[in-house]
């Protein structure tokens, strides 16, 4: 399949690309990430060794985009949580002062 990545015409197959990522190690994944064989890749590791360009030079979005077109799982950015009843300001400085909180 041909794609542009960072202004640059490149031809991948998914056999290509597990064929480059074979041998090598997942980095810790913090952001985006796409599943190549068993095992987990950041999306800027994955298009540092499909390109041979500096992790600068292109967008997790042009790495995305191409992985899904070729089949690969993509996970995006992991949602925050937060508690459901977390407390209000007024009501955190409230119990701090030892004062009853008030609704």
């Amino acid at each position: 399949m041909r794609c542009v990545i960072a202004r640059y015409p490149f031809d991948l197959t998914k056999s290509g690309v597990l064929e480059s990522m074979k041998g090598i190690t997942p980095e810790p994944s913090v952001g985006e990430s796409v599943t190549i064989g068993r095992r987990t890749y950041p999306v800027k590791q994955v298009g540092q060794v499909i390109t041979r360009q500096d992790r600068r030079d292109f967008s997790a979005g042009e790495i995305l985009r191409a992985m899904n077109r070729l089949g690969f799982t993509c996970h995006g950015l992991p949602h925050a949580t937060t508690p459901e009843h977390a407390p209000s300001p007024v009501q955190q400085a409230s119990a701090m002062l030892g004062a009853p909180a008030a609704l």
